[in-house]
């Protein structure tokens, strides 16, 4: 494809779905050096740690809940909620029309993140999870 209609702009996050927050806390901010910074309220428990431009996102696994928790199966969760990276996009909503028209399976959004970005989850064609998501696009256009 030599024009893209998705024009991804950089790996912004990868999620971690893990079995003890805390020790995972530790491990990426005491042992590899991470910074925790301000994580938006999603109501329910997890962490985020930057360095450089690399953030981790850590949700807390929770065997067989398909509510907020975390899971390792996508279709067993809510979007967002299983280990997956993210994309950043101009435009998250085009990009999902974009998806569906294209036949790629969504598995959830375009959904607003309590941040104000949009957010849209799909599978890639091994049944990896992949987020794309905008920053400053609202549902009455750009911020």
């Amino acid at each position: 494809m030599n024009n893209p209609r998705i024009k991804v702009k950089a790996i912004d996050h990868v999620t971690i779905v893990v079995n003890d927050l805390e020790r995972s806390r530790v491990f990426y901010c005491d042992l590899l050096g991470m910074e925790e910074i301000t994580r938006p309220n999603f109501g329910f428990a997890g962490y985020w740690f930057q360095s450089g431009n690399t953030q981790i996102h850590l949700i807390e696994n929770k065997p067989g809940c398909s509510l907020p928790g975390g899971g390792l199966d996508p279709d067993q969760v809510n979007a967002g909620l299983t280990h997956h990276f993210a994309f950043e996009v101009d435009d998250a909503h085009a990009a999902h029309d974009f998806l569906i028209e294209s036949g790629v399976r969504i598995q959830g959004g375009p959904h607003l993140r309590p941040d104000g970005c949009n957010q849209v989850w799909f599978y890639d064609p091994d049944g990896h999870c992949v987020e794309v998501f905008d920053r400053g696009i609202t549902e009455f256009g750009p911020a």
